[in-house]
């Protein structure tokens, strides 16, 4: 009978706590959320600032972005992965914060042990654009030329690891070409670089040329997306026009610290996705060049995982260390 009792107390105490998790789960959250992203000005702070300012309103608590800039995303991730693990400082990053670990030695971050997936927030192709004084209108004669010419073409990238980097040696391992690379300070003065003739070809990100392509100051050969792109109708992609098989994209991701209440993950997850189908969020997004997704936590984490191995492979074969 004692046994019995014992049992009986031991089933209301582990309910008790159950309740008080649930109940802590569905009071998420209870303070402010804080999203850590990069300097402020680019595509990371302004999808952070346009997800923060609805998620405000759906959450019923003031969402704040602070600016952590620097290392590439290093320094932010560093600061997230040792946040208390509640949930409430959480990374809107691109995938910079699991290339870096790949490219550097003793990154104080692990991108996958460190961090939880909420989602993957959006995307960006980049574009293939060249000088118009080169005579090659589409992805197959790029290849060609280049073959015929080995070493001759040059292509302009910011730092090592950098989209516009990865993404052209992507290119020259699946066509087997030799472009030389011309590397920049960041993708802006490499962007100018190509409209004056001084470099041959840049896998750009699609916002820094759009405008350049359609004043005709460069000619857009194709997205790097697997499908077209809604941002660059006119433009086939690389995979459907020459290289088959071909995708390099910016994808902007949320992530909380590693082992934060699952309860505050989902409440999390399920928000960001709404705001990202809002009509206006999309507009907002869409006008600086970049794609509104939204995933499971799950989709999300096995993208991370795949990504880091199809580009630690890119990274080994192409030798490719941080400047």
């Amino acid at each position: 009978m004692q046994l019995s009792r014992l049992s009986f107390f031991a089933f209301l105490v582990v309910m008790q706590y159950s309740g008080a998790g649930a109940a802590l789960g569905q009071a998420y959250p209870a303070k402010f959320v804080r999203i850590v992203t990069a300097e402020a000005g680019g595509g990371n702070d302004f999808a952070a600032r346009v997800i923060a300012q609805e998620l405000s309103k759906t959450l019923g608590q003031q969402v704040i972005v602070e600016n952590r800039g620097g290392a590439g995303g290093a320094i932010a991730a560093e600061f997230v992965a040792k946040s208390p693990p509640d949930a409430y400082t959480l990374l809107l990053y691109s995938s910079s914060i699991w290339v870096i670990p790949l490219l550097r030695d003793n990154t104080p971050y692990d991108p996958i042990r460190d961090f939880a997936p909420i989602t993957l927030a959006a995307r960006s192709p980049n574009a293939v654009a060249v000088h118009p004084s080169l005579p090659v209108y589409g992805i197959k004669q790029l290849i060609t030329f280049a073959k015929a010419k080995p070493g001759e073409l040059n292509y302009g990238s910011a730092g090592s690891g950098a989209t516009t980097h990865l993404a052209a040696e992507l290119f020259k391992s699946m066509a087997k070409v030799d472009i030389a690379r011309v590397a920049y300070k960041g993708d802006g003065p490499a962007v100018v670089a190509l409209i004056a003739g001084q470099i041959h070809v840049m896998f750009a990100p699609a916002g820094s040329v759009i405008p350049h392509i359609k004043s005709g100051r460069l000619r857009g050969l194709a997205v790097t997306s697997l499908q077209s792109s809604a941002l660059m109708p006119d433009l086939p992609t690389v995979a459907g026009t020459g290289l088959p098989g071909y995708e390099s994209v910016s994808v902007y991701g949320v992530f909380a610290p590693a082992k934060s209440p699952a309860a505050a993950i989902n409440r999390l997850n399920q928000e960001t996705v709404r705001v990202l189908q809002l009509p206006d969020i999309k507009e907002k997004l869409l006008s600086r060049v970049v794609e509104p997704v939204g995933s499971t936590p799950e989709e999300f984490g096995a993208l991370v995982k795949t990504d880091m191995e199809r580009i630690r492979k890119l990274v080994k074969d192409a030798n490719i260390r941080s400047d």
